[in-house]
């Protein structure tokens, strides 16, 4: 569970560092449609790596996926096993809305405000990612799920 959890951390750092940049941009929604972009990756590749994307769901015997989704039920999770859609990620964003709109006031200021503003972007995407995360190692936890063997780069 560790690595999943340190590969999950890291490629989370990594689109939160993409989201930060983009906050910096003064174009008015750039930075929300980059962290909707980049959300409707992330917590696909995030789930994955705890056995928990829809693909890896299907590929379950029933009776293990039925004691997964009862787990997502009661860790309360609407993104673990689902295709993340942008209407998924909005509503997921609506719990950080007032950091968002922060965000987008603040990246007029010249300098400190965009400074902010990355501030902000990065801290709301890592947010976002960190409590689905959380959410996927409940749902491990709670249906006793073996986790995947790590996807190898070649």
């Amino acid at each position: 569970m560790a690595a999943a959890v340190q590969r999950s951390r890291r490629l989370l750092h990594r689109r939160a560092l993409v989201a930060a940049a983009a906050s910096t941009v003064p174009v008015p929604g750039l930075d929300w449609a980059v962290d909707a972009a980049l959300l409707s990756r992330l917590l696909p590749q995030i789930s994955s790596e705890f056995g928990l994307s829809a693909q890896q769901l299907d590929q379950l015997d029933p009776e293990k996926r039925e004691k997964v989704q009862k787990a997502v039920a009661l860790v309360g999770s609407v993104l673990i096993g689902k295709l993340i859609t942008q209407e998924l990620v909005l509503r997921a964003a609506r719990t950080v809305g007032v950091r968002l709109t922060t965000k987008q006031l603040a990246k007029y200021v010249p300098i400190a405000g965009q400074a902010v503003s990355a501030a902000i972007g990065y801290a709301t995407l890592r947010y976002l990612g960190e409590q689905h995360m959380r959410d996927c190692i409940r749902v491990v936890q709670e249906a006793q799920l073996q986790l995947p063997a790590p996807a190898t780069k070649g």
